[in-house]
């Protein structure tokens, strides 16, 4: 039988009653004017949420998806790239070169850091000449180590360094401070299934013109994923090829509530939440994973109290708590717990997952006093919410009010 669960995981996220009641409605023809009509609103409302003006174009298929994507419609087999990793999926981005024939640098930082501006620019002085790096490829939001790398200070430096900019925001776009053009990103790769918090099955990829003079000399194979193809069949209106209809549909509501909040207001809450979960976690004893000079909005990760497995806890949040984390990825396997507060988060949610913890803590005979993970966790909620610790709001890069944009389809 089922039960209610606080879903704790840095995607799939939640998915609002709203956003599930929308996807259920009944089948549309994709190839109609009720699509059309959603996939330019989509377009629209998405261009103004990752504060762009370039082409946004829609994939059935997941993030990682989105990245080889990336890769496939701006790199060449055998070209030089240089990929920054800091955990599992700028290693992924490495990977899936490797699998086209791209000549890919991996850059490693040791998990739990950060890249920082500075090895970039010393990494790419070593790539000069027409012989060197053509691109450059990076993860902003590392969910496998809890790490947010400074994507702006780094675009900067890779803008004067003239290569191209590919960025897998997966799951940093839409809880963390993104600006697509301003800061002179090339491709942008996010999903549905993060901050934005519908169903998994749709990928998004911007593409700038730097991006699609990159695709005129692109001579690695595409078919599905030939961005071309979506960027026509986008100027009619449709996809090349069978849309998630229902998961496009979950996506607006989704930007709608979203609109509702602001983008604004919706990185401040992730960030406010974010310290949270860490205030709690620390007043419990538990060791933060990640640098937080650079600590993810999305979700944090910490090891385990000594001699108690990372998997046997979270198998009892699970089982007797209703609470699901996730664990570590890769080589961190067994070693790290995650636990997020990515997409429609709210202060209740992360209450309810320090309030499942220490129960968790005290069956594993942890010296645990009831309540003190919660009180910190709301503790620092509450100052984070003082009027001159909140940054101005910063005015939208578009002119166009994002909640006009999906309001075609309610």
């Amino acid at each position: 039988m089922y039960r209610p669960q606080n879903l704790r995981i840095p995607g799939p996220t939640v998915v609002p009653q709203a956003v599930l009641a929308a996807s259920a409605r009944p089948m549309i023809n994709h190839r109609g004017p009720e699509f059309a009509a959603l996939l330019a609103a989509l377009t629209r409302a998405l261009q103004d949420f990752l504060r762009t003006q370039q082409d946004v174009l829609m994939l059935t298929a997941s993030g990682s998806g989105g990245m080889e994507a990336a890769v496939a419609n701006t790199l060449s087999s055998g070209e030089k790239v240089l990929v920054f990793s800091c955990g599992a999926f700028g290693e992924r981005f490495a990977a899936i070169c490797k699998a086209y024939g791209v000549d890919a640098r991996r850059v490693d930082v040791p998990y739990g850091r950060a890249v920082e501006p500075d090895l970039v620019r010393d990494e790419l002085a070593k790539e000069k000449g027409k012989d060197g790096a053509k691109a450059v490829l990076i993860t902003h939001n590392e969910t496998s180590t809890g790490v947010l790398n400074p994507i702006k200070d780094i675009a900067a430096v890779v803008r004067d360094s003239g290569k191209l900019f590919l960025v897998d925001s997966v799951s940093g776009a839409g809880c963390a401070d993104l600006e697509i053009d301003d800061w002179g990103i090339d491709v942008c790769i996010t999903a549905s299934q993060k901050a934005w918090g519908a169903p998994p099955g749709v990928a998004m990829v911007t593409m700038s013109p730097r991006a699609w003079k990159a695709y005129e000399k692109s001579n690695l194979p595409k078919a599905y994923f030939d961005l071309a193809a979506y960027k026509a069949s986008l100027e009619k209106a449709q996809t090349p090829a069978t849309p998630a209809v229902t998961v496009f549909i979950a996506l607006q509501e989704s930007l709608r509530l979203m609109a509702e909040e602001g983008l604004e207001a919706i990185i401040r809450r992730h960030r406010d939440l974010a310290r949270a979960t860490r205030r709690g976690l620390q007043a419990v004893n538990l060791q933060l994973f990640a640098d937080e000079r650079y600590a993810s909005p999305a979700v944090t990760a910490f090891r385990p109290p000594a001699r108690v497995d990372a998997r046997n806890l979270i198998r009892i949040l699970r089982d007797d708590h209703d609470t699901i984390v996730a664990g570590g990825q890769g080589k961190m396997e067994g070693q790290l717990v995650r636990v997020a507060h990515l997409g429609f988060v709210t202060l209740q949610d992360i209450v309810a997952f320090f309030s499942a913890l220490e129960l968790t803590l005290r069956d594993l005979n942890q010296p645990i006093e009831p309540g003190v993970a919660m009180t910190a966790a709301l503790r620092a909620y509450a100052e984070s919410q003082q009027p001159t610790s909140r940054p101005a709001a910063r005015a939208s890069s578009t002119s166009r009010p994002a909640n006009d944009a999906v309001a075609t389809r309610r």
